[in-house]
């Protein structure tokens, strides 16, 4: 049985790493929070003192971790006294990153590892917490298809939908297109339910003649915005648990990141990114995102 080397066991790596012990693999892990670290033990992984012991003596290293910069800290180091990673990992350990980084990161800490000749996918999820513990992720890859068919079998135990996006990097670029128009989808139908309300409308009868209409989207069938229409969503639960405004607000920023880069229009997204914004600074950055209703319900009450 492959052994699995984990780093970072957050709200989304801790379910994951825990649905890699229940396949029957052997796993290290390490986490800067010591409760996360003692939750696996718990359930039979090996709890390291440092990253760089997880990475010895595997076959297969898997990070979870929350941007960019805890990435690059992870592998590459800080460039000064802090060091990262990749010396202590051998150039036959295949290395998936999952975290939701710039796809410029991604290259680089991929490039970096290709020098040493590890192989190195970009692997970043969609499907929430929810999907992370019912083992229903849908992983967006980037790297080469050999890593892939590689790090398949891990994959199929944490997720039921995977896709080759294309080379290092691919893989953020998809999960972050994917996420600017969910971000798009979400503030419209919250808007539309809104305006449905202010007139009088009740947002349940709303929401199913637009599900079953043409404005019929991703929100409206599974994860309805508005509160009390849809039982067990955010909406329903005052907006607790499910993907944070904090976190959506981190993916449409490297969306217009690389919107800059390349010189694409990115309006909507860009809309959509503002009113984000605007919602945390009001209290909602710990909320799911879904609570962007909220904004058009704010609205509605000062009219």
């Amino acid at each position: 049985m492959t052994d699995i080397g984990f780093i970072g066991l957050g709200n989304m790596g801790g379910p994951m790493a825990a649905n890699l012990l229940k396949a029957g693999y052997k796993v290290k892990v390490f986490d800067l929070v010591p409760a996360a670290l003692a939750e696996l033990e718990s359930l039979g992984a090996t709890a390291c003192d440092s990253a760089a012991e997880v990475v010895v003596d595997v076959d297969v290293v898997v990070s979870m971790l929350p941007a960019s910069v805890h990435v690059e800290r992870l592998y590459l180091g800080d460039g000064m006294s802090e060091k990262g990673i990749l010396p202590h990992i051998s150039p036959a350990t295949l290395v998936i990153d999952c975290s939701t980084i710039a796809s410029a990161s991604a290259q680089k800490v991929s490039a970096a590892a290709g020098e040493r000749g590890i192989t190195m996918l970009d692997a970043p999820v969609s499907g929430g917490v929810g999907g992370a513990v019912g083992g229903t992720l849908t992983f967006i890859v980037g790297g080469s298809a050999a890593g892939l068919a590689s790090a398949r079998p891990m994959l199929e135990v944490m997720g039921k939908n995977i896709f080759h996006a294309g080379a290092a990097g691919a893989g953020q670029v998809a999960k972050i297109c994917n996420n600017m128009l969910l971000s798009v989808l979400m503030t419209g139908t919250a808007e539309a339910l809104q305006l449905g309300v202010d007139n009088g409308l009740d947002p349940a009868v709303l929401s199913e003649i637009m599900r079953k209409s043409s404005g019929g989207n991703w929100a409206l069938e599974v994860y309805n915005p508005y509160p009390g229409v849809m039982d067990g969503v955010p909406a329903s639960k005052d907006y607790a648990g499910g993907f944070l405004v904090d976190l959506m607000i981190k993916d449409l920023g490297l969306a217009m990141e690389a919107a800059l880069a390349k010189g694409s229009a990115t309006p909507m997204g860009s809309l959509a990114r503002n009113l984000y914004i605007s919602h945390g600074k009001d209290g909602y950055g710990r909320k799911d995102f879904s609570s962007i209703q909220k904004v058009f319900l704010k609205a509605a009450n000062e009219d």
